[in-house]
């Protein structure tokens, strides 16, 4: 029993209450205290939440834990902002690991270094004798040393992939920085983490999502991706020992290369991986790159530095006409179709791929998603209600902050510019939002995603900082339901995203109500409680 609320429920009319009853794993009364104070028996445990709010737990419609959960484990630079302090952590991590034959990990920003791109001289003067490959933040680029670069045969001489770049010197040679599909030639290299490595990166991974309210996700990337062990064994082995205690789909990867002939293999792996908590009902099309490394697919060119048009508008990495006849097969198949969609061009080409889906099938309850969003021609916007495609946002990255401000505005021009990451016309327009982290590309922490859904500034800048497109603003409640209701809609868990009778017991508790104080504070807040199914599975020390 959890009393003395107050309660958001996230329900239709979201509706307050401030007492909740539970039993077994399944919420069997919501209402306020005096309603429910007769279901209390002698072995009933009560929560007394002295004020404190109780939320449907959150659910994060698209992130990576076991890559992020690996990365801890490694030279791991997330938490650092400048070359000097990348200096210091790498060569104090090759220090403390002598042995390993490779220094891998990643969580480097693009902003640290001129025009996003650092070099292998950098990493040659701190290891010099082994080979380096560090993945940066977005995980669409990473960095060789010249030893990398050496095993993998890499020179003046060799071709860029079709889905990717090698950035070179004055002199064609490899400069040490490797985009999108280029990031395979290097790490395809580096040695498969074991199954024991994999489970261990999951678990951890799941101990951070419970600590932030985490209590369901959608796992973007089932399978081998670019320079990506397959994640999927992670999961079976959770299952199968009972340490999955998370709700989890899992969207399965579309090898790009590859046509419809994987499309049996998918049905294969989505009977094979689904059991006890864990759903492989999802696939995952990534349809384009991002737009600091000019790989994000556009409708017009970038600008080059000095204003110019180009002749680059990115990289739709599958065919739009054969888009949309693999969408088209995958929703026969019942399966949902998960899509990376950054650029405007890729944002369009997602859409024509659900409406040719539609026209060929009619209305069907696979509730396909488009993720990140950051460029959407205003065209397309009214397009998502209209064909049922949910947005899933990644509200975190809407701020102005350098690689925004430095590596995106300048290249893609003002009128561009101003579609980035539009929430507010799309919760206008009447499209259902989901909404995620993208960890370990950025922080997994819900409250700092809605901080800025909500303020379009970062949690930590200056309140003076200019916010970023406010006609794009959501209000707390509108960002709080993406976060839970939306993202159960697009995970297929219609028992879970609200706090009613029936639904599972995925709740937690927050240290204050953020609806009453200013919004430049939702960030502030803090989970105390988490509880999967009635059951506690994170408690802060002053909980």
């Amino acid at each position: 029993m959890f009393l003395s609320g107050p309660v958001h429920t996230v329900d239709p009319a979201r509706s307050r209450a401030s007492a909740v009853a539970v039993r077994g794993d399944r919420i069997v009364a919501v209402g306020h205290d005096a309603q429910v104070r007769d279901l209390v028996g002698p072995a009933t445990e009560v929560v007394d939440l002295r004020g404190k709010l109780l939320i449907p737990g959150f659910q994060d419609a698209h992130v990576h834990p076991v890559g992020a959960g690996l990365e801890l484990a490694q030279c791991d630079l997330s938490a650092a902002e400048t070359a000097a302090e990348y200096r210091e952590l790498i060569g104090s991590y090759a220090a403390a690991h002598p042995r390993a034959p490779w220094i891998t990990g990643g969580g480097w920003s693009l902003e640290a270094f001129p025009g996003g791109m650092p070099t292998r001289e950098f990493l040659d003067a701190l290891v010099p004798d082994r080979p380096v490959f560090l993945v940066n933040r977005d995980h669409h680029g990473g960095w060789a040393n010249s030893r990398a670069l050496e095993l993998a045969g890499l020179s003046a001489r060799t071709p860029d992939p079709a889905d990717g770049r090698i950035e070179r010197d004055a002199d064609g040679q490899p400069s040490g920085m490797l985009q999108e599909g280029a990031m395979r030639l290097v790490a395809d290299l580096l040695p498969e983490p074991t199954l024991a490595e994999r489970t261990a990166g999951l678990l951890r991974a799941q101990r951070v999502l419970h600590s932030y309210g985490v209590t369901a996700w959608q796992d973007a990337m089932l399978g081998r991706g670019p320079g990506l062990a397959d994640v999927s064994p992670a999961y079976a082995d959770a299952v199968r020992t009972g340490s999955l205690t998370a709700r989890v789909t899992g969207a399965l990867w579309w090898e790009r290369s590859r046509g419809a002939e994987q499309i049996p293999e998918l049905i294969a792996k989505r009977k094979e991986l689904t059991g006890g908590r864990l759903r492989a009902t999802s696939v995952k099309i990534m349809q384009d790159g991002i737009a600091e490394n000019h790989t994000a697919a556009m409708l017009s060119p970038y600008l080059t530095a000095c204003g110019c048009t180009s002749d680059n508008s990115g990289i739709s990495f599958i065919d739009p006409e054969e888009l949309c006849r693999y969408v088209t097969l995958l929703d026969a198949e019942d399966f949902q179709v998960h899509f990376h969609a950054l650029g405007d061009r890729a944002v369009r080409e997602a859409l024509d791929a659900v409406e040719a889906a539609r026209r060929a099938h009619g209305p069907r309850d696979t509730r396909p998603h488009l993720a990140h969003l950051q460029v959407v021609h205003p065209d397309d916007v009214p397009r998502f209600r209209r064909l049922g495609a949910t947005a899933n946002i990644q509200a975190l990255w809407a701020a102005h902050e350098p690689q925004m401000d430095e590596l995106t505005i300048p290249f893609l021009g003002a009128e561009r510019a101003g579609w980035q990451y539009p929430f507010g016309d799309l919760l206008r327009a009447g499209a259902t939002m989901a909404a995620g982290s993208d960890w370990p590309v950025s922080s997994p922490d819900p409250l700092a995603a809605l901080h800025v859904a909500v303020n379009r500034r970062t949690p930590d800048g200056p309140p003076s900082a200019p916010v970023f497109l406010p006609e794009q603003r959501i209000d707390l409640g509108s960002a709080l339901a993406a976060y839970t209701a939306g993202s159960a809609y697009v995970n297929h868990l219609d028992d879970t995203g609200s706090v009613q009778p029936g639904k599972l017991a995925d709740l937690v508790v927050l240290d204050r109500d953020p609806f009453d104080g200013p919004s430049e504070e939702i960030a502030a807040t803090r989970v105390l409680q988490t509880f999967v199914g009635g059951r506690r599975v994170y408690a802060a020390d002053d909980a």
